[in-house]
Parts: structure tokens; sequence; C-alpha cells
């Protein structure tokens, strides 16, 4: 329900006989504005009087923190002046409010179009193009008549629950759209970008970013569907105008797919010149199933107990348990000899120091490995291809196929190595007969060396 203007005191205080406007600085522009609150003081001490004329003020006031924020003063900040300006008015309840606001941003639309220069044919003021279009644009946000295709981008971000590299891909796709927009010359608010648009976008998009590849296209493609299927979800938008919007992935022959380690190479790699830790890391892989990351990211307190905790990989929502080989008992008890709970089995492939790079825990690990694995000639790559065919994830899919010859059961196989699955899970919580079943399947896996 809304406030009525004689008692809503947002961004009001008294001060004296009079009604004061107060606005937070954020704390990284303490410095740059030299206080933690931007006041302005009205000549009223009518709450209602204070209320109509405030949200010109506050306006004001925030538009000073954002010349703090960007010195430059860049286009992109006339948008996102206009989209905050957009916010307070949909906040708005009061008629009157409403007014005080809308006459404040005719009065920035008019200080953005610049001075009159002459006159149109219709005898109408004629100002500077590039000003009268950033007036006009400036307005029409500014008045909820138009909005930014990436408004809600920001709270879109924070409801998502993915890697720092999915992120990366959102906000990279975001860009390639509106490039395109501005070089096509198409209209980048929601209200008129519509399936037509999109069609368009999806058809030059692989000249725009210089690849054919399905996979690689499909991957932004994808973000930027998801962003709008949020936005439909509330009501944001009519339709996700992506749907439908993919690229064909040709189907791959046998010759072409990346497949498990033969017996033969398995042997070359766990018998050949590798570093310990190398030689540690291949075993695990071959003996558990588990991919790179999890098992790099392994703490001692992921390995008691008689089985190993993996973090959540992919798509899955949380930890889960995998019984330790018998061959690996040996090198568990070495690894985490000594160590504290949270100290890695891995130390010798650390995580970045940076917290903003986008590369996983096990990226070095991952160059190790490959460099290990041509160095000892197991290499499988076709032409046109970058990736190998025979790669650290054929051990996962060798365990696969080692666990099948042994006539293991597809679900518990399944079930170990986490692939989707109907109603089971080895979760952290996970006990009893499904935990057993998933130690028999693991013990019937063994490597084809002495």
């Amino acid at each position: 329900m809304a406030r009525p203007a004689k008692s809503d005191k947002r961004y009001l205080e008294q001060h004296g006989a009079k009604w004061r406007i107060v606005v937070a600085v954020p704390r990284n522009l303490h410095k740059a504005l030299g206080t933690t609150k931007l006041k302005h003081t009205l000549d009223t001490d009518s709450l209602a009087e204070a209320n109509r004329q405030k949200w010109a003020v506050v306006a004001q006031l925030q538009a000073q923190i954002e010349t703090a924020r960007n010195p430059q003063g860049k286009p992109q900040d006339l948008i996102a002046e206009a989209q905050k300006l957009a916010a307070i008015r949909r906040a708005i309840k009061d008629d009157d409010e409403e007014d005080g606001l809308d006459a404040y941003i005719m009065q920035r639309v008019e200080e953005i179009a610049g001075d009159i220069i002459g006159e149109e044919r219709d005898k109408s003021p004629k100002y500077a193009p590039e000003r009268e279009a950033a007036a006009k644009t400036f307005a029409g946000i500014a008045t909820g008549q138009k909005t930014p295709i990436d408004a809600h981008r920001e709270r879109y971000q924070s409801q998502l629950r993915v890697k720092p590299r999915t992120i990366a891909d959102d906000n990279r796709a975001m860009k390639y759209l509106l490039d395109w927009c501005k070089a096509e010359d198409v209209s980048p608010f929601l209200e008129t970008f519509g399936k037509r648009e999109a069609i368009r976008f999806t058809d030059d998009f692989p000249a725009l970013i210089g690849t054919h590849q399905p996979r690689t296209l499909n991957k932004y493609v994808r973000r930027l569907g998801s962003y709008w299927k949020w936005m439909e979800g509330r009501d944001e938008v009519s339709a996700n105008v992506w749907q439908g919007r993919t690229y064909t992935i040709p189907l791959q022959t046998d010759d072409e797919k990346e497949r498990p380690f033969t017996d033969d190479e398995l042997k070359r790699l766990l018998s050949g010149p590798a570093s310990p830790e190398m030689h540690d890391l291949m075993r695990i892989a071959a003996l558990s199933g588990a991919r790179l990351d999890a098992i790099v990211c392994l703490r001692a307190k992921d390995c008691k107990d008689g089985n190993f905790t993996f973090k959540p990989q992919k798509k899955e929502t949380s930890f889960r348990l995998c019984p330790i080989h018998p061959a690996l008992v040996d090198i568990v008890e070495r690894r985490t000899s000594g160590l504290s709970n949270d100290d890695s089995i891995f130390p010798e492939w650390p995580p970045a120091k940076s917290r903003k790079t986008l590369r996983e825990h096990s990226f070095k690990a991952s160059n190790h490995f490959t460099a290990y694995r041509r160095k000892v000639g197991v290499d499988d790559t076709r032409e046109g291809n970058r990736r190998s065919r025979a790669n650290f994830h054929s051990f996962r899919r060798w365990f696969i196929t080692a666990a099948e010859r042994a006539d293991q059961p597809e679900s518990i196989i399944a079930a170990v190595v986490d692939h989707k699955r109907q109603g089971m899970t080895l979760g952290v919580y996970s006990a009893g007969p499904l935990l057993e079943q998933a130690r028999r399947c693991l013990e019937a896996v063994k490597l084809p060396i002495d």
C-alpha cells in the first residue's frame, strides 16, 4: 500500500523548523565527495510540500554522486542517470511528487539538448543532431517510455548461481548485442527489440565475432536467452525473442568424438616419467571417474571415512560422496598426512592469486597434464580441431567403460560419476546399500598395470 505524502519521510529529516533532504554517499566515494551524506535544506516546514519538492532534489544529489563515480562524463553516464530517474519515478505514488520530478527531467533534457542553433521547417527549435538524439533517449528512459536492453541485467546476474566464467560469457554476449545494435542502427530498447531483430542478430553473429563454430555461437545466444527468459518471468518483456534461435551442431562421426583412453595409452601414461603429483592425480582420476577440477580442489577433510567428498561440478547443486578405491588408499594417506582439515592435498597446483581470474583452480594442472600426455605420445588430434580426442576427461570415460565391462549396473555407474539419472544420487549424506553398491562398482575397476 502506497504511503501518503503526509507521512512519507523517505530521504527526509527535520532540520530545525524545516525539512531537509539526505542522500547517503557510497563508502567508496566518501573521500571524493568529502562527506558520507549529501544534504539539501528545503524552504518549508510542511511534510506534504517537502514530498512534492524532494524527488527533483534527490535526482540532483544522485547525479552529483554519479559525476563523482564517473568524472570523465562518458555518454553512457546519461543512460545510467536516466535509469535512476526512471526508478525513482516508478516508486512515486503521488501525482504532485511525480509532477515535481517530471519538471526536473525536462530541465535535464533541455540541458542535454544544448543551445538552439536554428529553426526547423515547422518553426520548432533546431538543436545539434547528436545532442538532440541524446536528449530524446534520456527523456524516453527517464519517463519510462524506453528501457535499455541491459537495464535489468545487474539484478538478473545477482540472482544467478553460476561460475565467474559464465558471468563473463553473459557480459560478453550483451556487449556483442549492444555493439551490433549500434553498428546496424537498431534501437537497443526492450520495447522495440523483437524476434525480427533477434533473427537479424543471429544471422550476422558469426561474422561479427569471426567464427562459425556452432557451440561457441550457441553459448552466447543461450546467455541472451537466459536473460530474456528471466525478464519474461517478471513481466519485463512479453516474450523470449531468443527462443528457437540456435545454430545447428553437425552430427559427429565416431572418428570425431572424444573417447576413453585405450588400455595401452593408460599404461603409457601411468608408467611414464611423470612427476609424483601427476602420477597421483592420474590414478585418482582413473579409479574414481571424477573431473579434474573436483580432484585438484580436494582438501584433507574431503578424504575421510573411506570416501572422497567432491565439490559440485557443472550443474551439480551439492557436494557428493565417492568411495575411495583400495588402490588409492596409500596415495590418500600419504597426501593427507600432517595436513589440517582445510589444507589442499594437491598444494603443487594452488588456485590463482587473483580473485578476478576466470580460470579454474585446475588450470595449471590441466596444462601440465597436456604437456605430459603429448610427451609420452598419447594424442589424437584431428584436422580442424584444436582439442585432442584423448584428453584428461578420457580418464572418466575409461572408468565408465571399465565398470561396464566389469558388469556393473548402469545406474550405479551413473551415480558414482554423477551422470544424469532419475531417483538416485550419492549426496553428502548418502549411506547404506547405495554407497556399498558404489564401493563394489569402484572395486571392480582395475588398472591395466601391475
